[in-house]
């Protein structure tokens, strides 16, 4: 990022608030698990279920952090919460502005490690791409976020709580005192596209989801929720069970030779065994068609041959095809296919007929791109490792 780079930076330093002891979050835990702790906590059995409700709908529908705003419940009870639970989401570290409007977030967790998080807002629609672990094991030679080893899984609070922040920053919560807001919801689609394989951090990814779906809360659609895997073939027909959202697929190349090097996981599961799990989801999930990224890389996967085989080998398959053209970062091994030879490879696609929409780079100027995310430790880390390097250290 250079000075003159056209964005705004607010650097929050307002410092994270730690649990006291013994004091659990109530943020990412499901009903029946929010029950349990509540009922440890001395709430009667009975009203168990009832509590649950008002405390979701607290957390989840108005988005208060303490439980004295919570004026259904009784004051003595409220106290007692506070004794036994916080309201804790991840903190907003730094936030940057693209000039088009994309905002990306680096959000820090327990632990003090870092995951990016990234807001596209559009004329119809705001999408949401969220994180689902620090780092990743894939290592997907195009990505930059691939270069980053894996650390750990998020958990369904930092999962859900990036939801939670960005609707902070974009002020979305209704205003205390008042009902939700009815004009178009500013973070009405998600996607499970950021940091990490979601497929490889199901539970967290599932519960966090099911909050997200639940309709006295943050109430979005099946529909507008989007996960994307690498591949994770065992992991497919159980996100269709128990999840139900749509998904998408980094599928990228047309041959296992070039998948292996693009997408090692598709040496575990090749591309025959992917799309067998694949054809089976519309049906279990009751998902309108899948989405097949395809991320265009001059010389490597974007020549005609490619686009009809990639037509061939999704043949039977209610799909669309989102052409990526790659986001460069530094010291990547690829170049950004040709707009010419994007756009003949779209045609042949379009003439199969299937949508093959053209994805417009989003926050290139703040490496908010697609495969770019990363977080600012790690390319610190990086770049004092060519520093040491280049002086010969």
């Amino acid at each position: 990022m250079t000075p003159d780079t056209p964005i705004t930076q607010d650097v929050l330093t307002i410092p994270r608030k730690l649990p006291e002891a013994g004091r659990q979050n109530l943020v990412g835990l499901t009903r029946q698990e929010m029950r349990d702790a509540l009922i440890a906590a001395g709430t009667p059995e009975k009203q168990a279920k009832m509590r649950v409700g008002q405390i979701w709908q607290w957390i989840y529908q108005k988005g208060v952090r303490s439980f004295e705003p919570m004026t259904n419940l009784a004051k003595d009870y409220r106290a007692t919460l506070s004794e036994h639970f916080v309201i804790e989401i991840p903190e907003v570290v730094s936030r940057q502005v693209s000039d088009d409007g994309t905002r990306k977030y680096l959000v820090r967790i327990a632990g003090g490690h870092e995951v990016e998080t990234v807001y596209i807002p559009e004329t119809d629609r705001g999408t949401l791409c969220i994180s689902s672990q620090v780092g990743c094991t894939l290592t997907c030679s195009f990505c930059h976020t691939g270069t980053q080893k894996l650390v750990r899984n998020l958990t369904a609070a930092e999962i859900i709580g990036q939801v939670m922040l960005a609707r902070d920053d974009l002020g979305e919560w209704p205003e205390p005192g008042r009902a939700p807001k009815n004009e178009q919801r500013l973070v009405s689609n998600i996607v499970l596209m950021g940091m990490g394989e979601p497929l490889y951090n199901f539970e967290a990814v599932r519960n966090a989801m099911k909050i997200a779906m639940d309709n006295e809360g943050i109430s979005l659609s099946r529909r507008r929720i989007t996960l994307s895997t690498s591949g994770v073939v065992p992991e497919i027909a159980r996100t269709a069970e128990e999840i139900g959202c749509l998904l998408a697929v980094s599928f990228h190349a047309t041959t296992d030779a070039v998948r292996d090097k693009l997408v090692p996981i598709n040496k575990r599961w090749n591309i025959a065994e992917l799309l067998e799990a694949l054809r089976a989801y519309p049906k279990l999930s009751n998902s309108e068609r899948i989405t097949f990224e395809y991320v265009m890389l001059k010389g490597v996967n974007d020549s005609d041959e490619d686009a009809r085989r990639l037509i061939r080998l999704i043949s039977g398959i209610p799909a669309k095809i989102n052409l990526i053209p790659f986001n460069e970062w530094p010291g990547s091994p690829y170049e950004r296919s040709d707009w010419k030879r994007i756009r003949a490879f779209a045609d042949i696609i379009y003439k199969a007929g299937y949508a093959s929409p053209i994805r417009t780079p989003r926050g290139e100027d703040i490496m908010a791109a697609c495969g770019q995310l990363k977080s600012a430790t790690e390319r610190a880390r990086k770049s004092r490792r060519e520093i040491a390097a280049e002086a010969g250290l």
